[in-house]
């Protein structure tokens, strides 16, 4: 666990622009790799606070390695027409901070901003990004990564078609 007691929020935010940027250049494979094979991604509901529990309540993205893994192969076919022709992103990333830092694993934020344009509409999401990265064969991958969404509401899409 030498890389979790050693890393400095500069690795971590290094390692943040390389997330943002795979999904920008929709390399969704090699995304996918920075998770372990048994994590989480997870978006709670818009109407929570983002310090709500949110044990039994509706989320707008539950996925877990397997269904992320499904996910990512889903928008890399030409039948996902919510994303065919794809999107264009930019992710903008800021204010990382390592929240907790102990023997197995490392809690880190940041807040975001990502702009989405499809079909002459852009749409902008912010809010912050919480992760929980562990050491796996001697590199930092991701566990869990919830992302809380300050927007109002999912206008004027009314859906969240791309990975925030």
């Amino acid at each position: 666990m030498a890389v979790l007691q050693t890393v400095s929020r500069s690795e971590i935010e290094d390692f943040l622009y390389l997330e943002a940027e795979l999904l920008d250049s929709w390399q969704l494979v090699e995304w996918r790799r920075l998770f372990t094979e048994d994590c989480a991604y997870v978006v709670p509901n818009l109407a929570l606070p983002g310090d709500t529990p949110t044990a039994g309540v509706l989320h707008l993205i539950v996925d877990d390695g397997h269904h992320l893994t499904e996910r990512v192969k889903r928008l890399g076919k030409k039948t996902a027409h919510a994303e065919h022709p794809r999107s264009r992103s930019r992710r903008m990333i800021t204010n990382v901070r390592i929240t907790e830092r102990a023997e197995l694993h490392l809690r880190a934020t940041s807040n975001f901003t990502t702009y989405r344009t499809s079909q002459q509409v852009t749409d902008t999401y912010f809010g912050q990004h919480q992760y929980l990265f562990v050491e796996e064969e001697g590199a930092l991958r991701i566990k869990e990564k919830r992302t809380v969404l300050d927007i109002g509401s999912l206008r004027p899409q009314g859906r969240l078609s791309i990975i925030v």
